[in-house]
């Protein structure tokens, strides 16, 4: 009788296992949801978008929106999958709004399921700039043709204008400054072309040869091979593109160079990497060994908390300043759609601490708008400085950017910055999680006007010196802009 209960729990413990790796290998990408759960959560997400965004009518006028969310709701005609529901209707209709912090995600499901995996894409890993695209990499090792550096000009019969414009009806931007836009392109263009433009067999690709003439060929889908006693390789992402590194320096590093004409810092988020203490120090000894020039990097910085980014412009700005002319929301709360919203119980009551309702309606966040900040007097930086801009530099480092530009000594060197000049929507950025495809899209609260602002034309902050991408630089591997402004230093 004993045996006979032991082989019984055995036999309930195994069946549990096993119920539960099932319930985990249960999500499929090709499980398609019923058209109504789909109109439900596109109905739902617009209602949200239409009560708490606050910038929802900055570029796109209410009528002109209106007509956007009704065009894309008829194009929920049957059931689809989750990635058609993003690629096909959420992305597009999302870019609409042209609010670089409003972007939309997979479902927590997906992305375990898409965690390790290669996928079936387009070949060529592209950098794509201004109308031109350039092979970075290949991952069809045995092509003879596409080396780095070859020059494309047509994918499938469409001439790479048109394909960037076609791409960025996809992808988000602050107005419409889409310098971000051609980073993203150029960290994974096959992650794009499979989702936008779908899959085929083969490819034709034309591309300029050696000698400068136009030629066309036909490449094969990259398929890669199931191989159980191989590691999978993780897909790439643009993200996933940065150079890695170990502890903090992937966060910021601080370097003087040899010459003691310079220092470099390198500061890629303002969200890690025990940023007062760095200041500190790296302030500290540019004043102790009298380096008298800092090339200040931010390109790949898309922002964070606002209170690192205010804390660096105290350490480089010339004169006081304000984080923003105006920072407001247009509800002190999430109300009724808090549970579709992650955190929105806290979120709720940060919201109710932080703003207080004025006489234009909107609820402000009166710290933002109305202290003073003055230039720090202990280690302040008062030599020249040289900041790096590019696409992703975003959100509090663009706040950083118009804080400082035009001041005597400071030189915004690079490309125009992702994060809006005018201002953004951002401070709280939560995702609303739509219920039936679990899909998720971030919803700034709290709309930014930068402080001394400029007129809203859509733009990033334009630097002083244009210094954009270098076809040998790109060849060869080097940095451009950092040459650039290197010889700059050192010919003075």
């Amino acid at each position: 009788m004993r045996n006979w209960m032991i082989g019984f729990v055995v036999l309930l413990v195994f069946a549990g296992l096993r119920s539960c790796s099932v319930n985990k290998a249960a999500y499929s990408p090709n499980t398609k949801y019923p058209k109504e759960a789909l109109q439900k959560d596109f109905s739902l997400l617009r209602t949200i978008l239409e009560k708490k965004h606050p910038s929802l009518y900055w570029y796109t006028p209410k009528d002109s929106m209106d007509d956007y969310f009704d065009s894309f709701f008829k194009l929920i005609k049957d059931s689809m999958n989750e990635q058609q529901f993003i690629w096909q209707v959420l992305a597009p209709m999302v870019d609409k709004i042209h609010c670089g912090h409003t972007t939309v995600g997979s479902s927590k499901a997906y992305r375990k399921w898409a965690a390790g995996k290669r996928l079936p894409s387009f070949p060529l890993y592209l950098k794509v700039w201004n109308d031109s695209m350039a092979v970075l990499a290949n991952l069809n090792p045995k092509d003879s043709i596409f080396k780095r550096g070859t020059l494309v000009t047509s994918v499938n019969g469409i001439k790479n204008v048109d394909q960037i414009n076609h791409f960025f009806n996809y992808l988000p931007e602050d107005g419409y400054a889409n310098s971000v836009n051609y980073i993203r392109l150029s960290g994974n263009y096959p992650y794009f072309h499979r989702n936008i433009y779908g899959l085929s067999k083969q490819y034709q690709v034309t591309y300029l040869d050696t000698t400068g003439i136009e030629r066309s060929t036909t490449i094969p889908l990259y398929a890669p091979k199931r191989d159980s006693s191989k590691k999978t390789v993780k897909e790439k992402t643009p993200k996933q593109q940065q150079p890695k590194a170990s502890n903090l320096l992937r966060y910021r590093s601080f370097e003087i160079d040899s010459s003691k004409k310079y220092a470099v810092m390198t500061i890629n988020t303002f969200s890690k990497g025990r940023l007062r203490s760095f200041f500190r120090h790296s302030f500290g000894e540019m004043r102790k060994q009298q380096i008298n020039n800092l090339v200040l990097d931010i390109r790949n910085n898309g922002g964070g908390r606002v209170m690192w980014s205010t804390l660096l412009t105290k350490y480089i700005s010339r004169q006081p300043f304000k984080v923003s002319d105006s920072t407001y929301a247009v509800a002190r709360g999430l109300g009724k759609y808090s549970r579709y919203i992650k955190g929105g119980f806290l979120n709720n009551i940060e919201m109710f601490f932080i703003s207080s309702k004025r006489k234009d309606g909107g609820y402000h966040v009166g710290l933002l708008e109305n202290k003073l900040y003055k230039p720090k007097s202990h280690n302040h930086y008062n030599g020249s400085v040289y900041v790096i801009t590019s696409g992703p530099t975003f959100s509090a480092s663009s706040l950083f950017c118009n804080a400082v530009k035009g001041q005597e000594g400071i030189a915004l060197v690079g490309e125009e910055t992702g994060g809006g000049w005018h201002g953004n929507s951002g401070i709280m950025i939560p995702d609303i999680k739509l219920p039936h495809s679990k899909t998720r899209v971030r919803l700034p609260l709290y709309r930014l006007v930068q402080y001394n602002h400029v007129s809203k034309t859509g733009t990033g902050v334009v630097p002083d010196m244009y210094v954009g991408t270098n076809y040998e630089a790109l060849v060869k591997g080097y940095d451009y802009k950092m040459r650039v402004i290197r010889d700059l230093i050192l010919s003075k």
